[in-house]
Formats: C-alpha cells, structure tokens, sequence
C-alpha cells in the first residue's frame, strides 16, 4: 500500500486489503471505507456497525502508525481523541440512573471547592452540556500537571468562568477532562477510568480504555497517532474543506476562547506517549477499538448479549437539546445533549434521532435509537477538522444508505 510522502502532494492507497466481515446489505460500507483510503488520504482505520444489538460492519485496513509499515490488525487499538467525551459521559448518567447523582444539583454540592470565583450556580448538567463557562484555564496546564489527577480540578476550582454559567453554552475541549474526573471521584468513589473499566468495559467485554493498563501486552496493541494533510477537493465526501474565515481567525487569535480552550494544556502533551495514554483523560484520552465503540453505543440504546446500559428515561435525557445554536468556543452553531453531540450541520450523523461524539482530526461514534444502531470509526491519520471528518462521513452516508436499501423506518434517513 502506498501511503504517500506525509506532505499531501503524494500519491495515496490506489491498492489497500480490506479485512473484516460485512453482512448483507452493508457491502456499501465496506465499498466507502476502501474509497476513503484510495479518495481521502486515509492510512490506518477501523470501523464497525452494530444493528439490533448484533455486528454487521467490522472492517480495518491500512497501517498502525500513519506512516509506519506494521499493519493495522483486528486487535489495534488507537487514542480516539474527543471520542472519549461521549464514553465519559455515561459514568454521570448511569450514576444518575443508580440514585447517585442529582443533574440538577449545584456542582458544589459534590465538590464544594468549585463554588468559588462566582461559580456557586453551575449545575451538574451544565458539565454535560457545556454551558458551565469554564472552557478556558487563565493560567495553563504543563502536560505533567495536566496528567496528575490534582492540578486540573484545583485550577479548575479557583478559575473564573467565561460567561454567566447557565446563560451560553462553548465547547469544553479540555477542561472537560477534569471537571468529570473530579465529579465521579467525588460521587462514585473511583477514578472515572476505573468506573468505566468496571462498570462498562468488563460486563461488555470491550476493548476500550480510558488509562491504557501498564501490561506489554495492551501497549503492544495500540498504533500511533499523527497530523496528515487531506487531499484536495473533491475527494471531501462533499463537506466543507476550508472553513469559515470566522473559525480560522479564532484559531489564530491567542486571545479568543477557541484558542485558550484547546490551548489548556501548554505545551501540547505527547498523546502516543505512555504517560499519556495510561492517564485517560476524560477529553480527549481513551483508546478504543472501533468495535468497542459500536459496542457501546448498541449498549446504551439496547440489549448487547443481555445486558443494557441506559434505562428508556435516561437514553431520553441523553439525546434531549440542552444546548443549540452560537458555539462561543466552535464558533459554529453546534447543538448538545447531556454529554453527546446532536445530529446537525456542524456533527452530521445518522438522523435526527442520533447522538454521539466525534474526535478532532477523524474519529467518530455514535447510536441511532430509530434504526438500532451503534456505530464506531477510529483512524491514525489525523485530518484538519473538529466535528466532521470527511473519511467518517462518507461511512456515515453509505450506512445511511444501507439502511434505506433494507428497508428501515428511520426519520430523516
């Protein structure tokens, strides 16, 4: 397989093995994911469908480290960035769902520290659906406090928000991270990755991770990250390439929120780094299998092998709007349940129903109540986008697709 020179300009996959099983009627999906390396400058991925609680997509090709030799096996595992967010996020939930936690609480109430600094009315919910007006650290992180488990949540506790907590809603790209570590430490009575490995990862059986385990055998499993350029247009599944010159003058202003959000931690930590990958970052850092991820989402919607993670009532409140329209950190409109992003121009999922997360640069997963699907895509070669990945959508639409050619009664598909 020919990857190219990692400057863009070179010639991508023409030829890539595709591996996996696909059942009938989703052979498109398969179709689209070869494109995406021959098209769309893919290098190492895997993506997976889960139907009614059953796998019908588990495909990988490509390579483990975007611009390595070693192939991308049925057991790789990579970092999937803000993927990691919508995983996170059932830990409050089902926390919720136990009698545990009070959404409607004041945050201090668990974490009596962040009432300070006129903090004192930020709700537990407004964690979930970021309007807690803390996307910003006046001071930043170095990546070793950023990784301790007590530097975040005590910067967190002295900062002043951003805007009148409640009022607006900003993308939470990082601070995310330790506002939920602390809440389920508080609450749960363990760090949030042990909770989620106990909770969700073991009964499920899924090779997911938030604090990859120190054993060789796990490490040895999961590729390597990196920033790769995108080829041109039109190979973009029809998205938007360039964006908007509001959005690329907030990247570029070290004063704006958007800068001072993803710039939380300075410098930037190693994410292939093993410190980093054992911390699990609620943000930004869980490693996962594409299966894993699709397995997740069937769990949250349905029965997966018996077993269920949300109730009816709290699989409504998930994908329930709690916040739409001006982003103050995106600056797009984006739309948020309690922890998920909602179906819409800025993160185009399934349909009108569906909820999930997507990662910066690529990876994307997500469940669709109405069809019964759960969906997980993880790739290496991290492209210049935040919400909707080119590669991520061209399967999103061949699903969707699928599912029309079999006959599903979905809304909006």
């Amino acid at each position: 397989m020919d990857v190219g020179d990692g400057t863009g300009n070179g010639r991508y996959s023409t030829v890539v093995d595709v591996h996996g099983t696909v059942a009938d009627g989703f052979e498109p999906v398969r179709d689209a994911f070869a494109r995406n390396f021959e098209e769309r400058g893919e290098r190492g991925a895997a993506v997976a469908v889960h139907r009614d609680g059953l796998k019908v997509v588990d495909l990988w090709a490509g390579t483990a480290d975007p611009y390595g030799t070693e192939p991308w096996t049925a057991d790789t595992a990579q970092i999937v960035r803000s993927v990691t967010k919508g995983v996170a996020a059932a830990v409050p939930l089902l926390l919720q769902q136990r009698g545990q936690l009070d959404l409607d609480a004041p945050l201090g109430t668990y974490w009596p520290e962040f009432k300070a600094a006129g903090k004192e009315r930020v709700l537990v919910r407004h964690l979930l659906n970021h309007r807690a007006g803390v996307p910003v650290l006046d001071t930043p992180l170095t990546p070793a406090q950023a990784l301790d488990d007590v530097s975040g949540p005590e910067a967190l506790a002295a900062q002043a928000p951003a805007w009148e907590p409640g009022t607006a809603h900003g993308y939470h790209a990082m601070t995310y991270s330790w506002l939920l570590a602390e809440l389920v430490r508080r609450v749960g009575g363990r760090p949030i990755g042990r909770w989620i490995a106990e909770e969700i990862a073991a009964p499920l059986g899924l090779e997911l991770w938030l604090g990859l385990p120190a054993g060789q055998g796990q490490q040895d499993r999961v590729g390597r990250i990196a920033e790769v350029r995108a080829p041109a247009r039109p190979a973009a599944a029809g998205l938007r390439v360039r964006p908007k010159r509001s959005v690329t003058d907030a990247y570029a202003d070290p004063d704006s929120l958007t800068r001072r959000a993803f710039a939380a931690v300075d410098p930037l930590p190693d994410e292939n780094a093993p410190a980093y990958r054992a911390a699990g970052l609620p943000a930004s850092g869980g490693i996962a299998t594409a299966r894993a991820l699709s397995r997740f989402y069937a769990a949250l919607i349905g029965p997966v092998d018996g077993r269920r993670l949300f109730v009816p009532a709290t699989l409504t409140q998930a994908r329930t709007e709690e916040s739409a329209g001006p982003d103050r950190v995106l600056v797009v409109d984006t739309r948020f349940g309690l922890g998920y992003m909602l179906h819409g121009p800025a993160c185009p999922l399934l349909s009108a129903g569906s909820f999930g997360h997507p990662g910066r640069g690529g990876s994307l997963a997500f469940a669709d109540p109405e069809a019964g699907v759960g969906f997980g895509y993880v790739t290496n070669g991290l492209q210049q986008n935040v919400t909707a990945d080119p590669r991520a959508q061209a399967l999103v639409r061949a699903l969707r697709g699928c599912l029309r050619g079999l006959g599903a009664e979905t809304s909006g598909l």
